[in-house]
C-alpha cells in the first residue's frame, strides 16, 4: 500500500517527513523536523531532493496530492508513502 496512518507513523524512529504544501502553509504550522518541498518543486526536481535508498513520508493538507505524488515517485523507483488524511489528520493526532 502507498499510505501510512498517523498512528503507524508515530511508531517509526526518525522518519524523513516531507511537507509538500506551499511555504506559507508550512511556515504557519508543520510537523516538527519535517522538510518543506512544495509539490511542484518535488515533482519537477525529485532526483535533486530524494535518494532511492531512503523511505520518505509525504503529506499535504488532506492527503490527496501527497498520495498522487507518492504513487508517481514510487514508479520512478523511490520509496515513499503518503500520510493518510494529510495535515488535517496530523493535527487531530497532535504530532505537530
Amino acid at each position: 500500500m502507498n499510505t501510512i496512518s498517523v498512528k503507524n507513523l508515530k511508531l517509526i524512529d526518525n522518519p524523513i517527513i516531507i511537507d509538500i504544501r506551499d511555504n506559507y502553509s508550512y511556515n504557519i504550522s508543520h510537523i516538527k523536523n519535517s522538510i518543506n518541498i512544495p509539490y511542484y518543486n518535488l515533482l519537477n526536481n525529485y532526483s535533486h531532493y530524494l535518494n532511492k535508498d531512503n523511505m520518505y513520508y509525504l503529506y499535504c493538507e488532506e492527503g490527496k496530492q501527497s498520495y498522487e505524488i507518492s504513487k508517481r515517485l514510487n514508479l520512478f523507483g523511490y520509496n515513499t508513502k503518503s500520510i493518510e488524511g494529510g495535515f488535517l489528520a496530523i493535527k487531530e493526532e497532535n504530532i505537530i
